[in-house]
């Protein structure tokens, strides 16, 4: 379903789950990210839900410095497709990161406008082209609001991803969407990409 109206861009807390039928296909981007094409067909095959839960706290390498707000995914997959957990820290620090499916990287995550990431990327040659996809079709509590604007560098596959999380118009319906830019850093290559997540319920007691 829908997410429902209590859900902001501050209380992602919940299970999502990615609705194939609305949202584009992750096998380019996968392919472009050099994941095989077994476990691509099994990715595309399986239903895949994803746990999100936010707290308050100082970075975990540092007990004693400033609260700064976590996310933390747990994602599960159908089909015998292992599942990830991702940390996120939204202070824009980059922090190692490293699962079974896209080896070591380094990320970095922080609320930001949809106004302030057009401005820092205009004249930047295709980091403005990836910024204007990122910053459209979103409904006007996330143009005038915040996103959670992530970014990934995987020095060892050559690949970077850059994007937004926020909420879309589908179909007349509020969603939960991400777009993506994700792109080589030995050739020119591309993949723009929006993945809509339907709304399953609230995370177990």
């Amino acid at each position: 379903m829908a997410a429902p109206a209590h859900k902001t861009i501050k209380d992602l807390d919940g299970k999502w789950l990615i609705n194939k039928s609305i949202s584009d296909s992750t096998d380019p981007i996968l392919a472009l990210q050099g994941v095989g094409w077994l476990t691509r067909k099994a990715i595309n095959l399986a239903t895949i839900t994803q746990h999100l839960s936010t707290t308050t706290g100082p970075p975990e390498e540092d007990p004693a410095g400033a609260p700064i707000t976590h996310i933390v995914i747990q994602q599960s997959a159908t089909g015998g497709v292992k599942g990830t957990t991702e940390k996120r820290a939204l202070d824009w620090t980059f922090r190692p990161h490293s699962d079974w499916l896209f080896g070591d990287l380094q990320g970095r995550s922080r609320y930001n406008s949809i106004a302030a990431i057009l401005k820092e990327k205009e004249g930047k040659g295709v980091e403005e082209t990836d910024a204007k996809f990122l910053c459209d079709g979103w409904l006007p509590e996330t143009l005038d609001g915040e996103v959670v604007e992530s970014f990934v560098d995987n020095d060892g596959k050559q690949w970077t991803g850059l994007q937004l999380w926020g909420f879309s118009d589908v179909k007349g319906e509020r969603w939960l969407t991400r777009r993506f830019a994700v792109r080589r850093k030995d050739r020119d290559e591309v993949v723009h990409a929006r993945l809509v997540y339907e709304w399953v319920g609230e995370l177990d007691a």
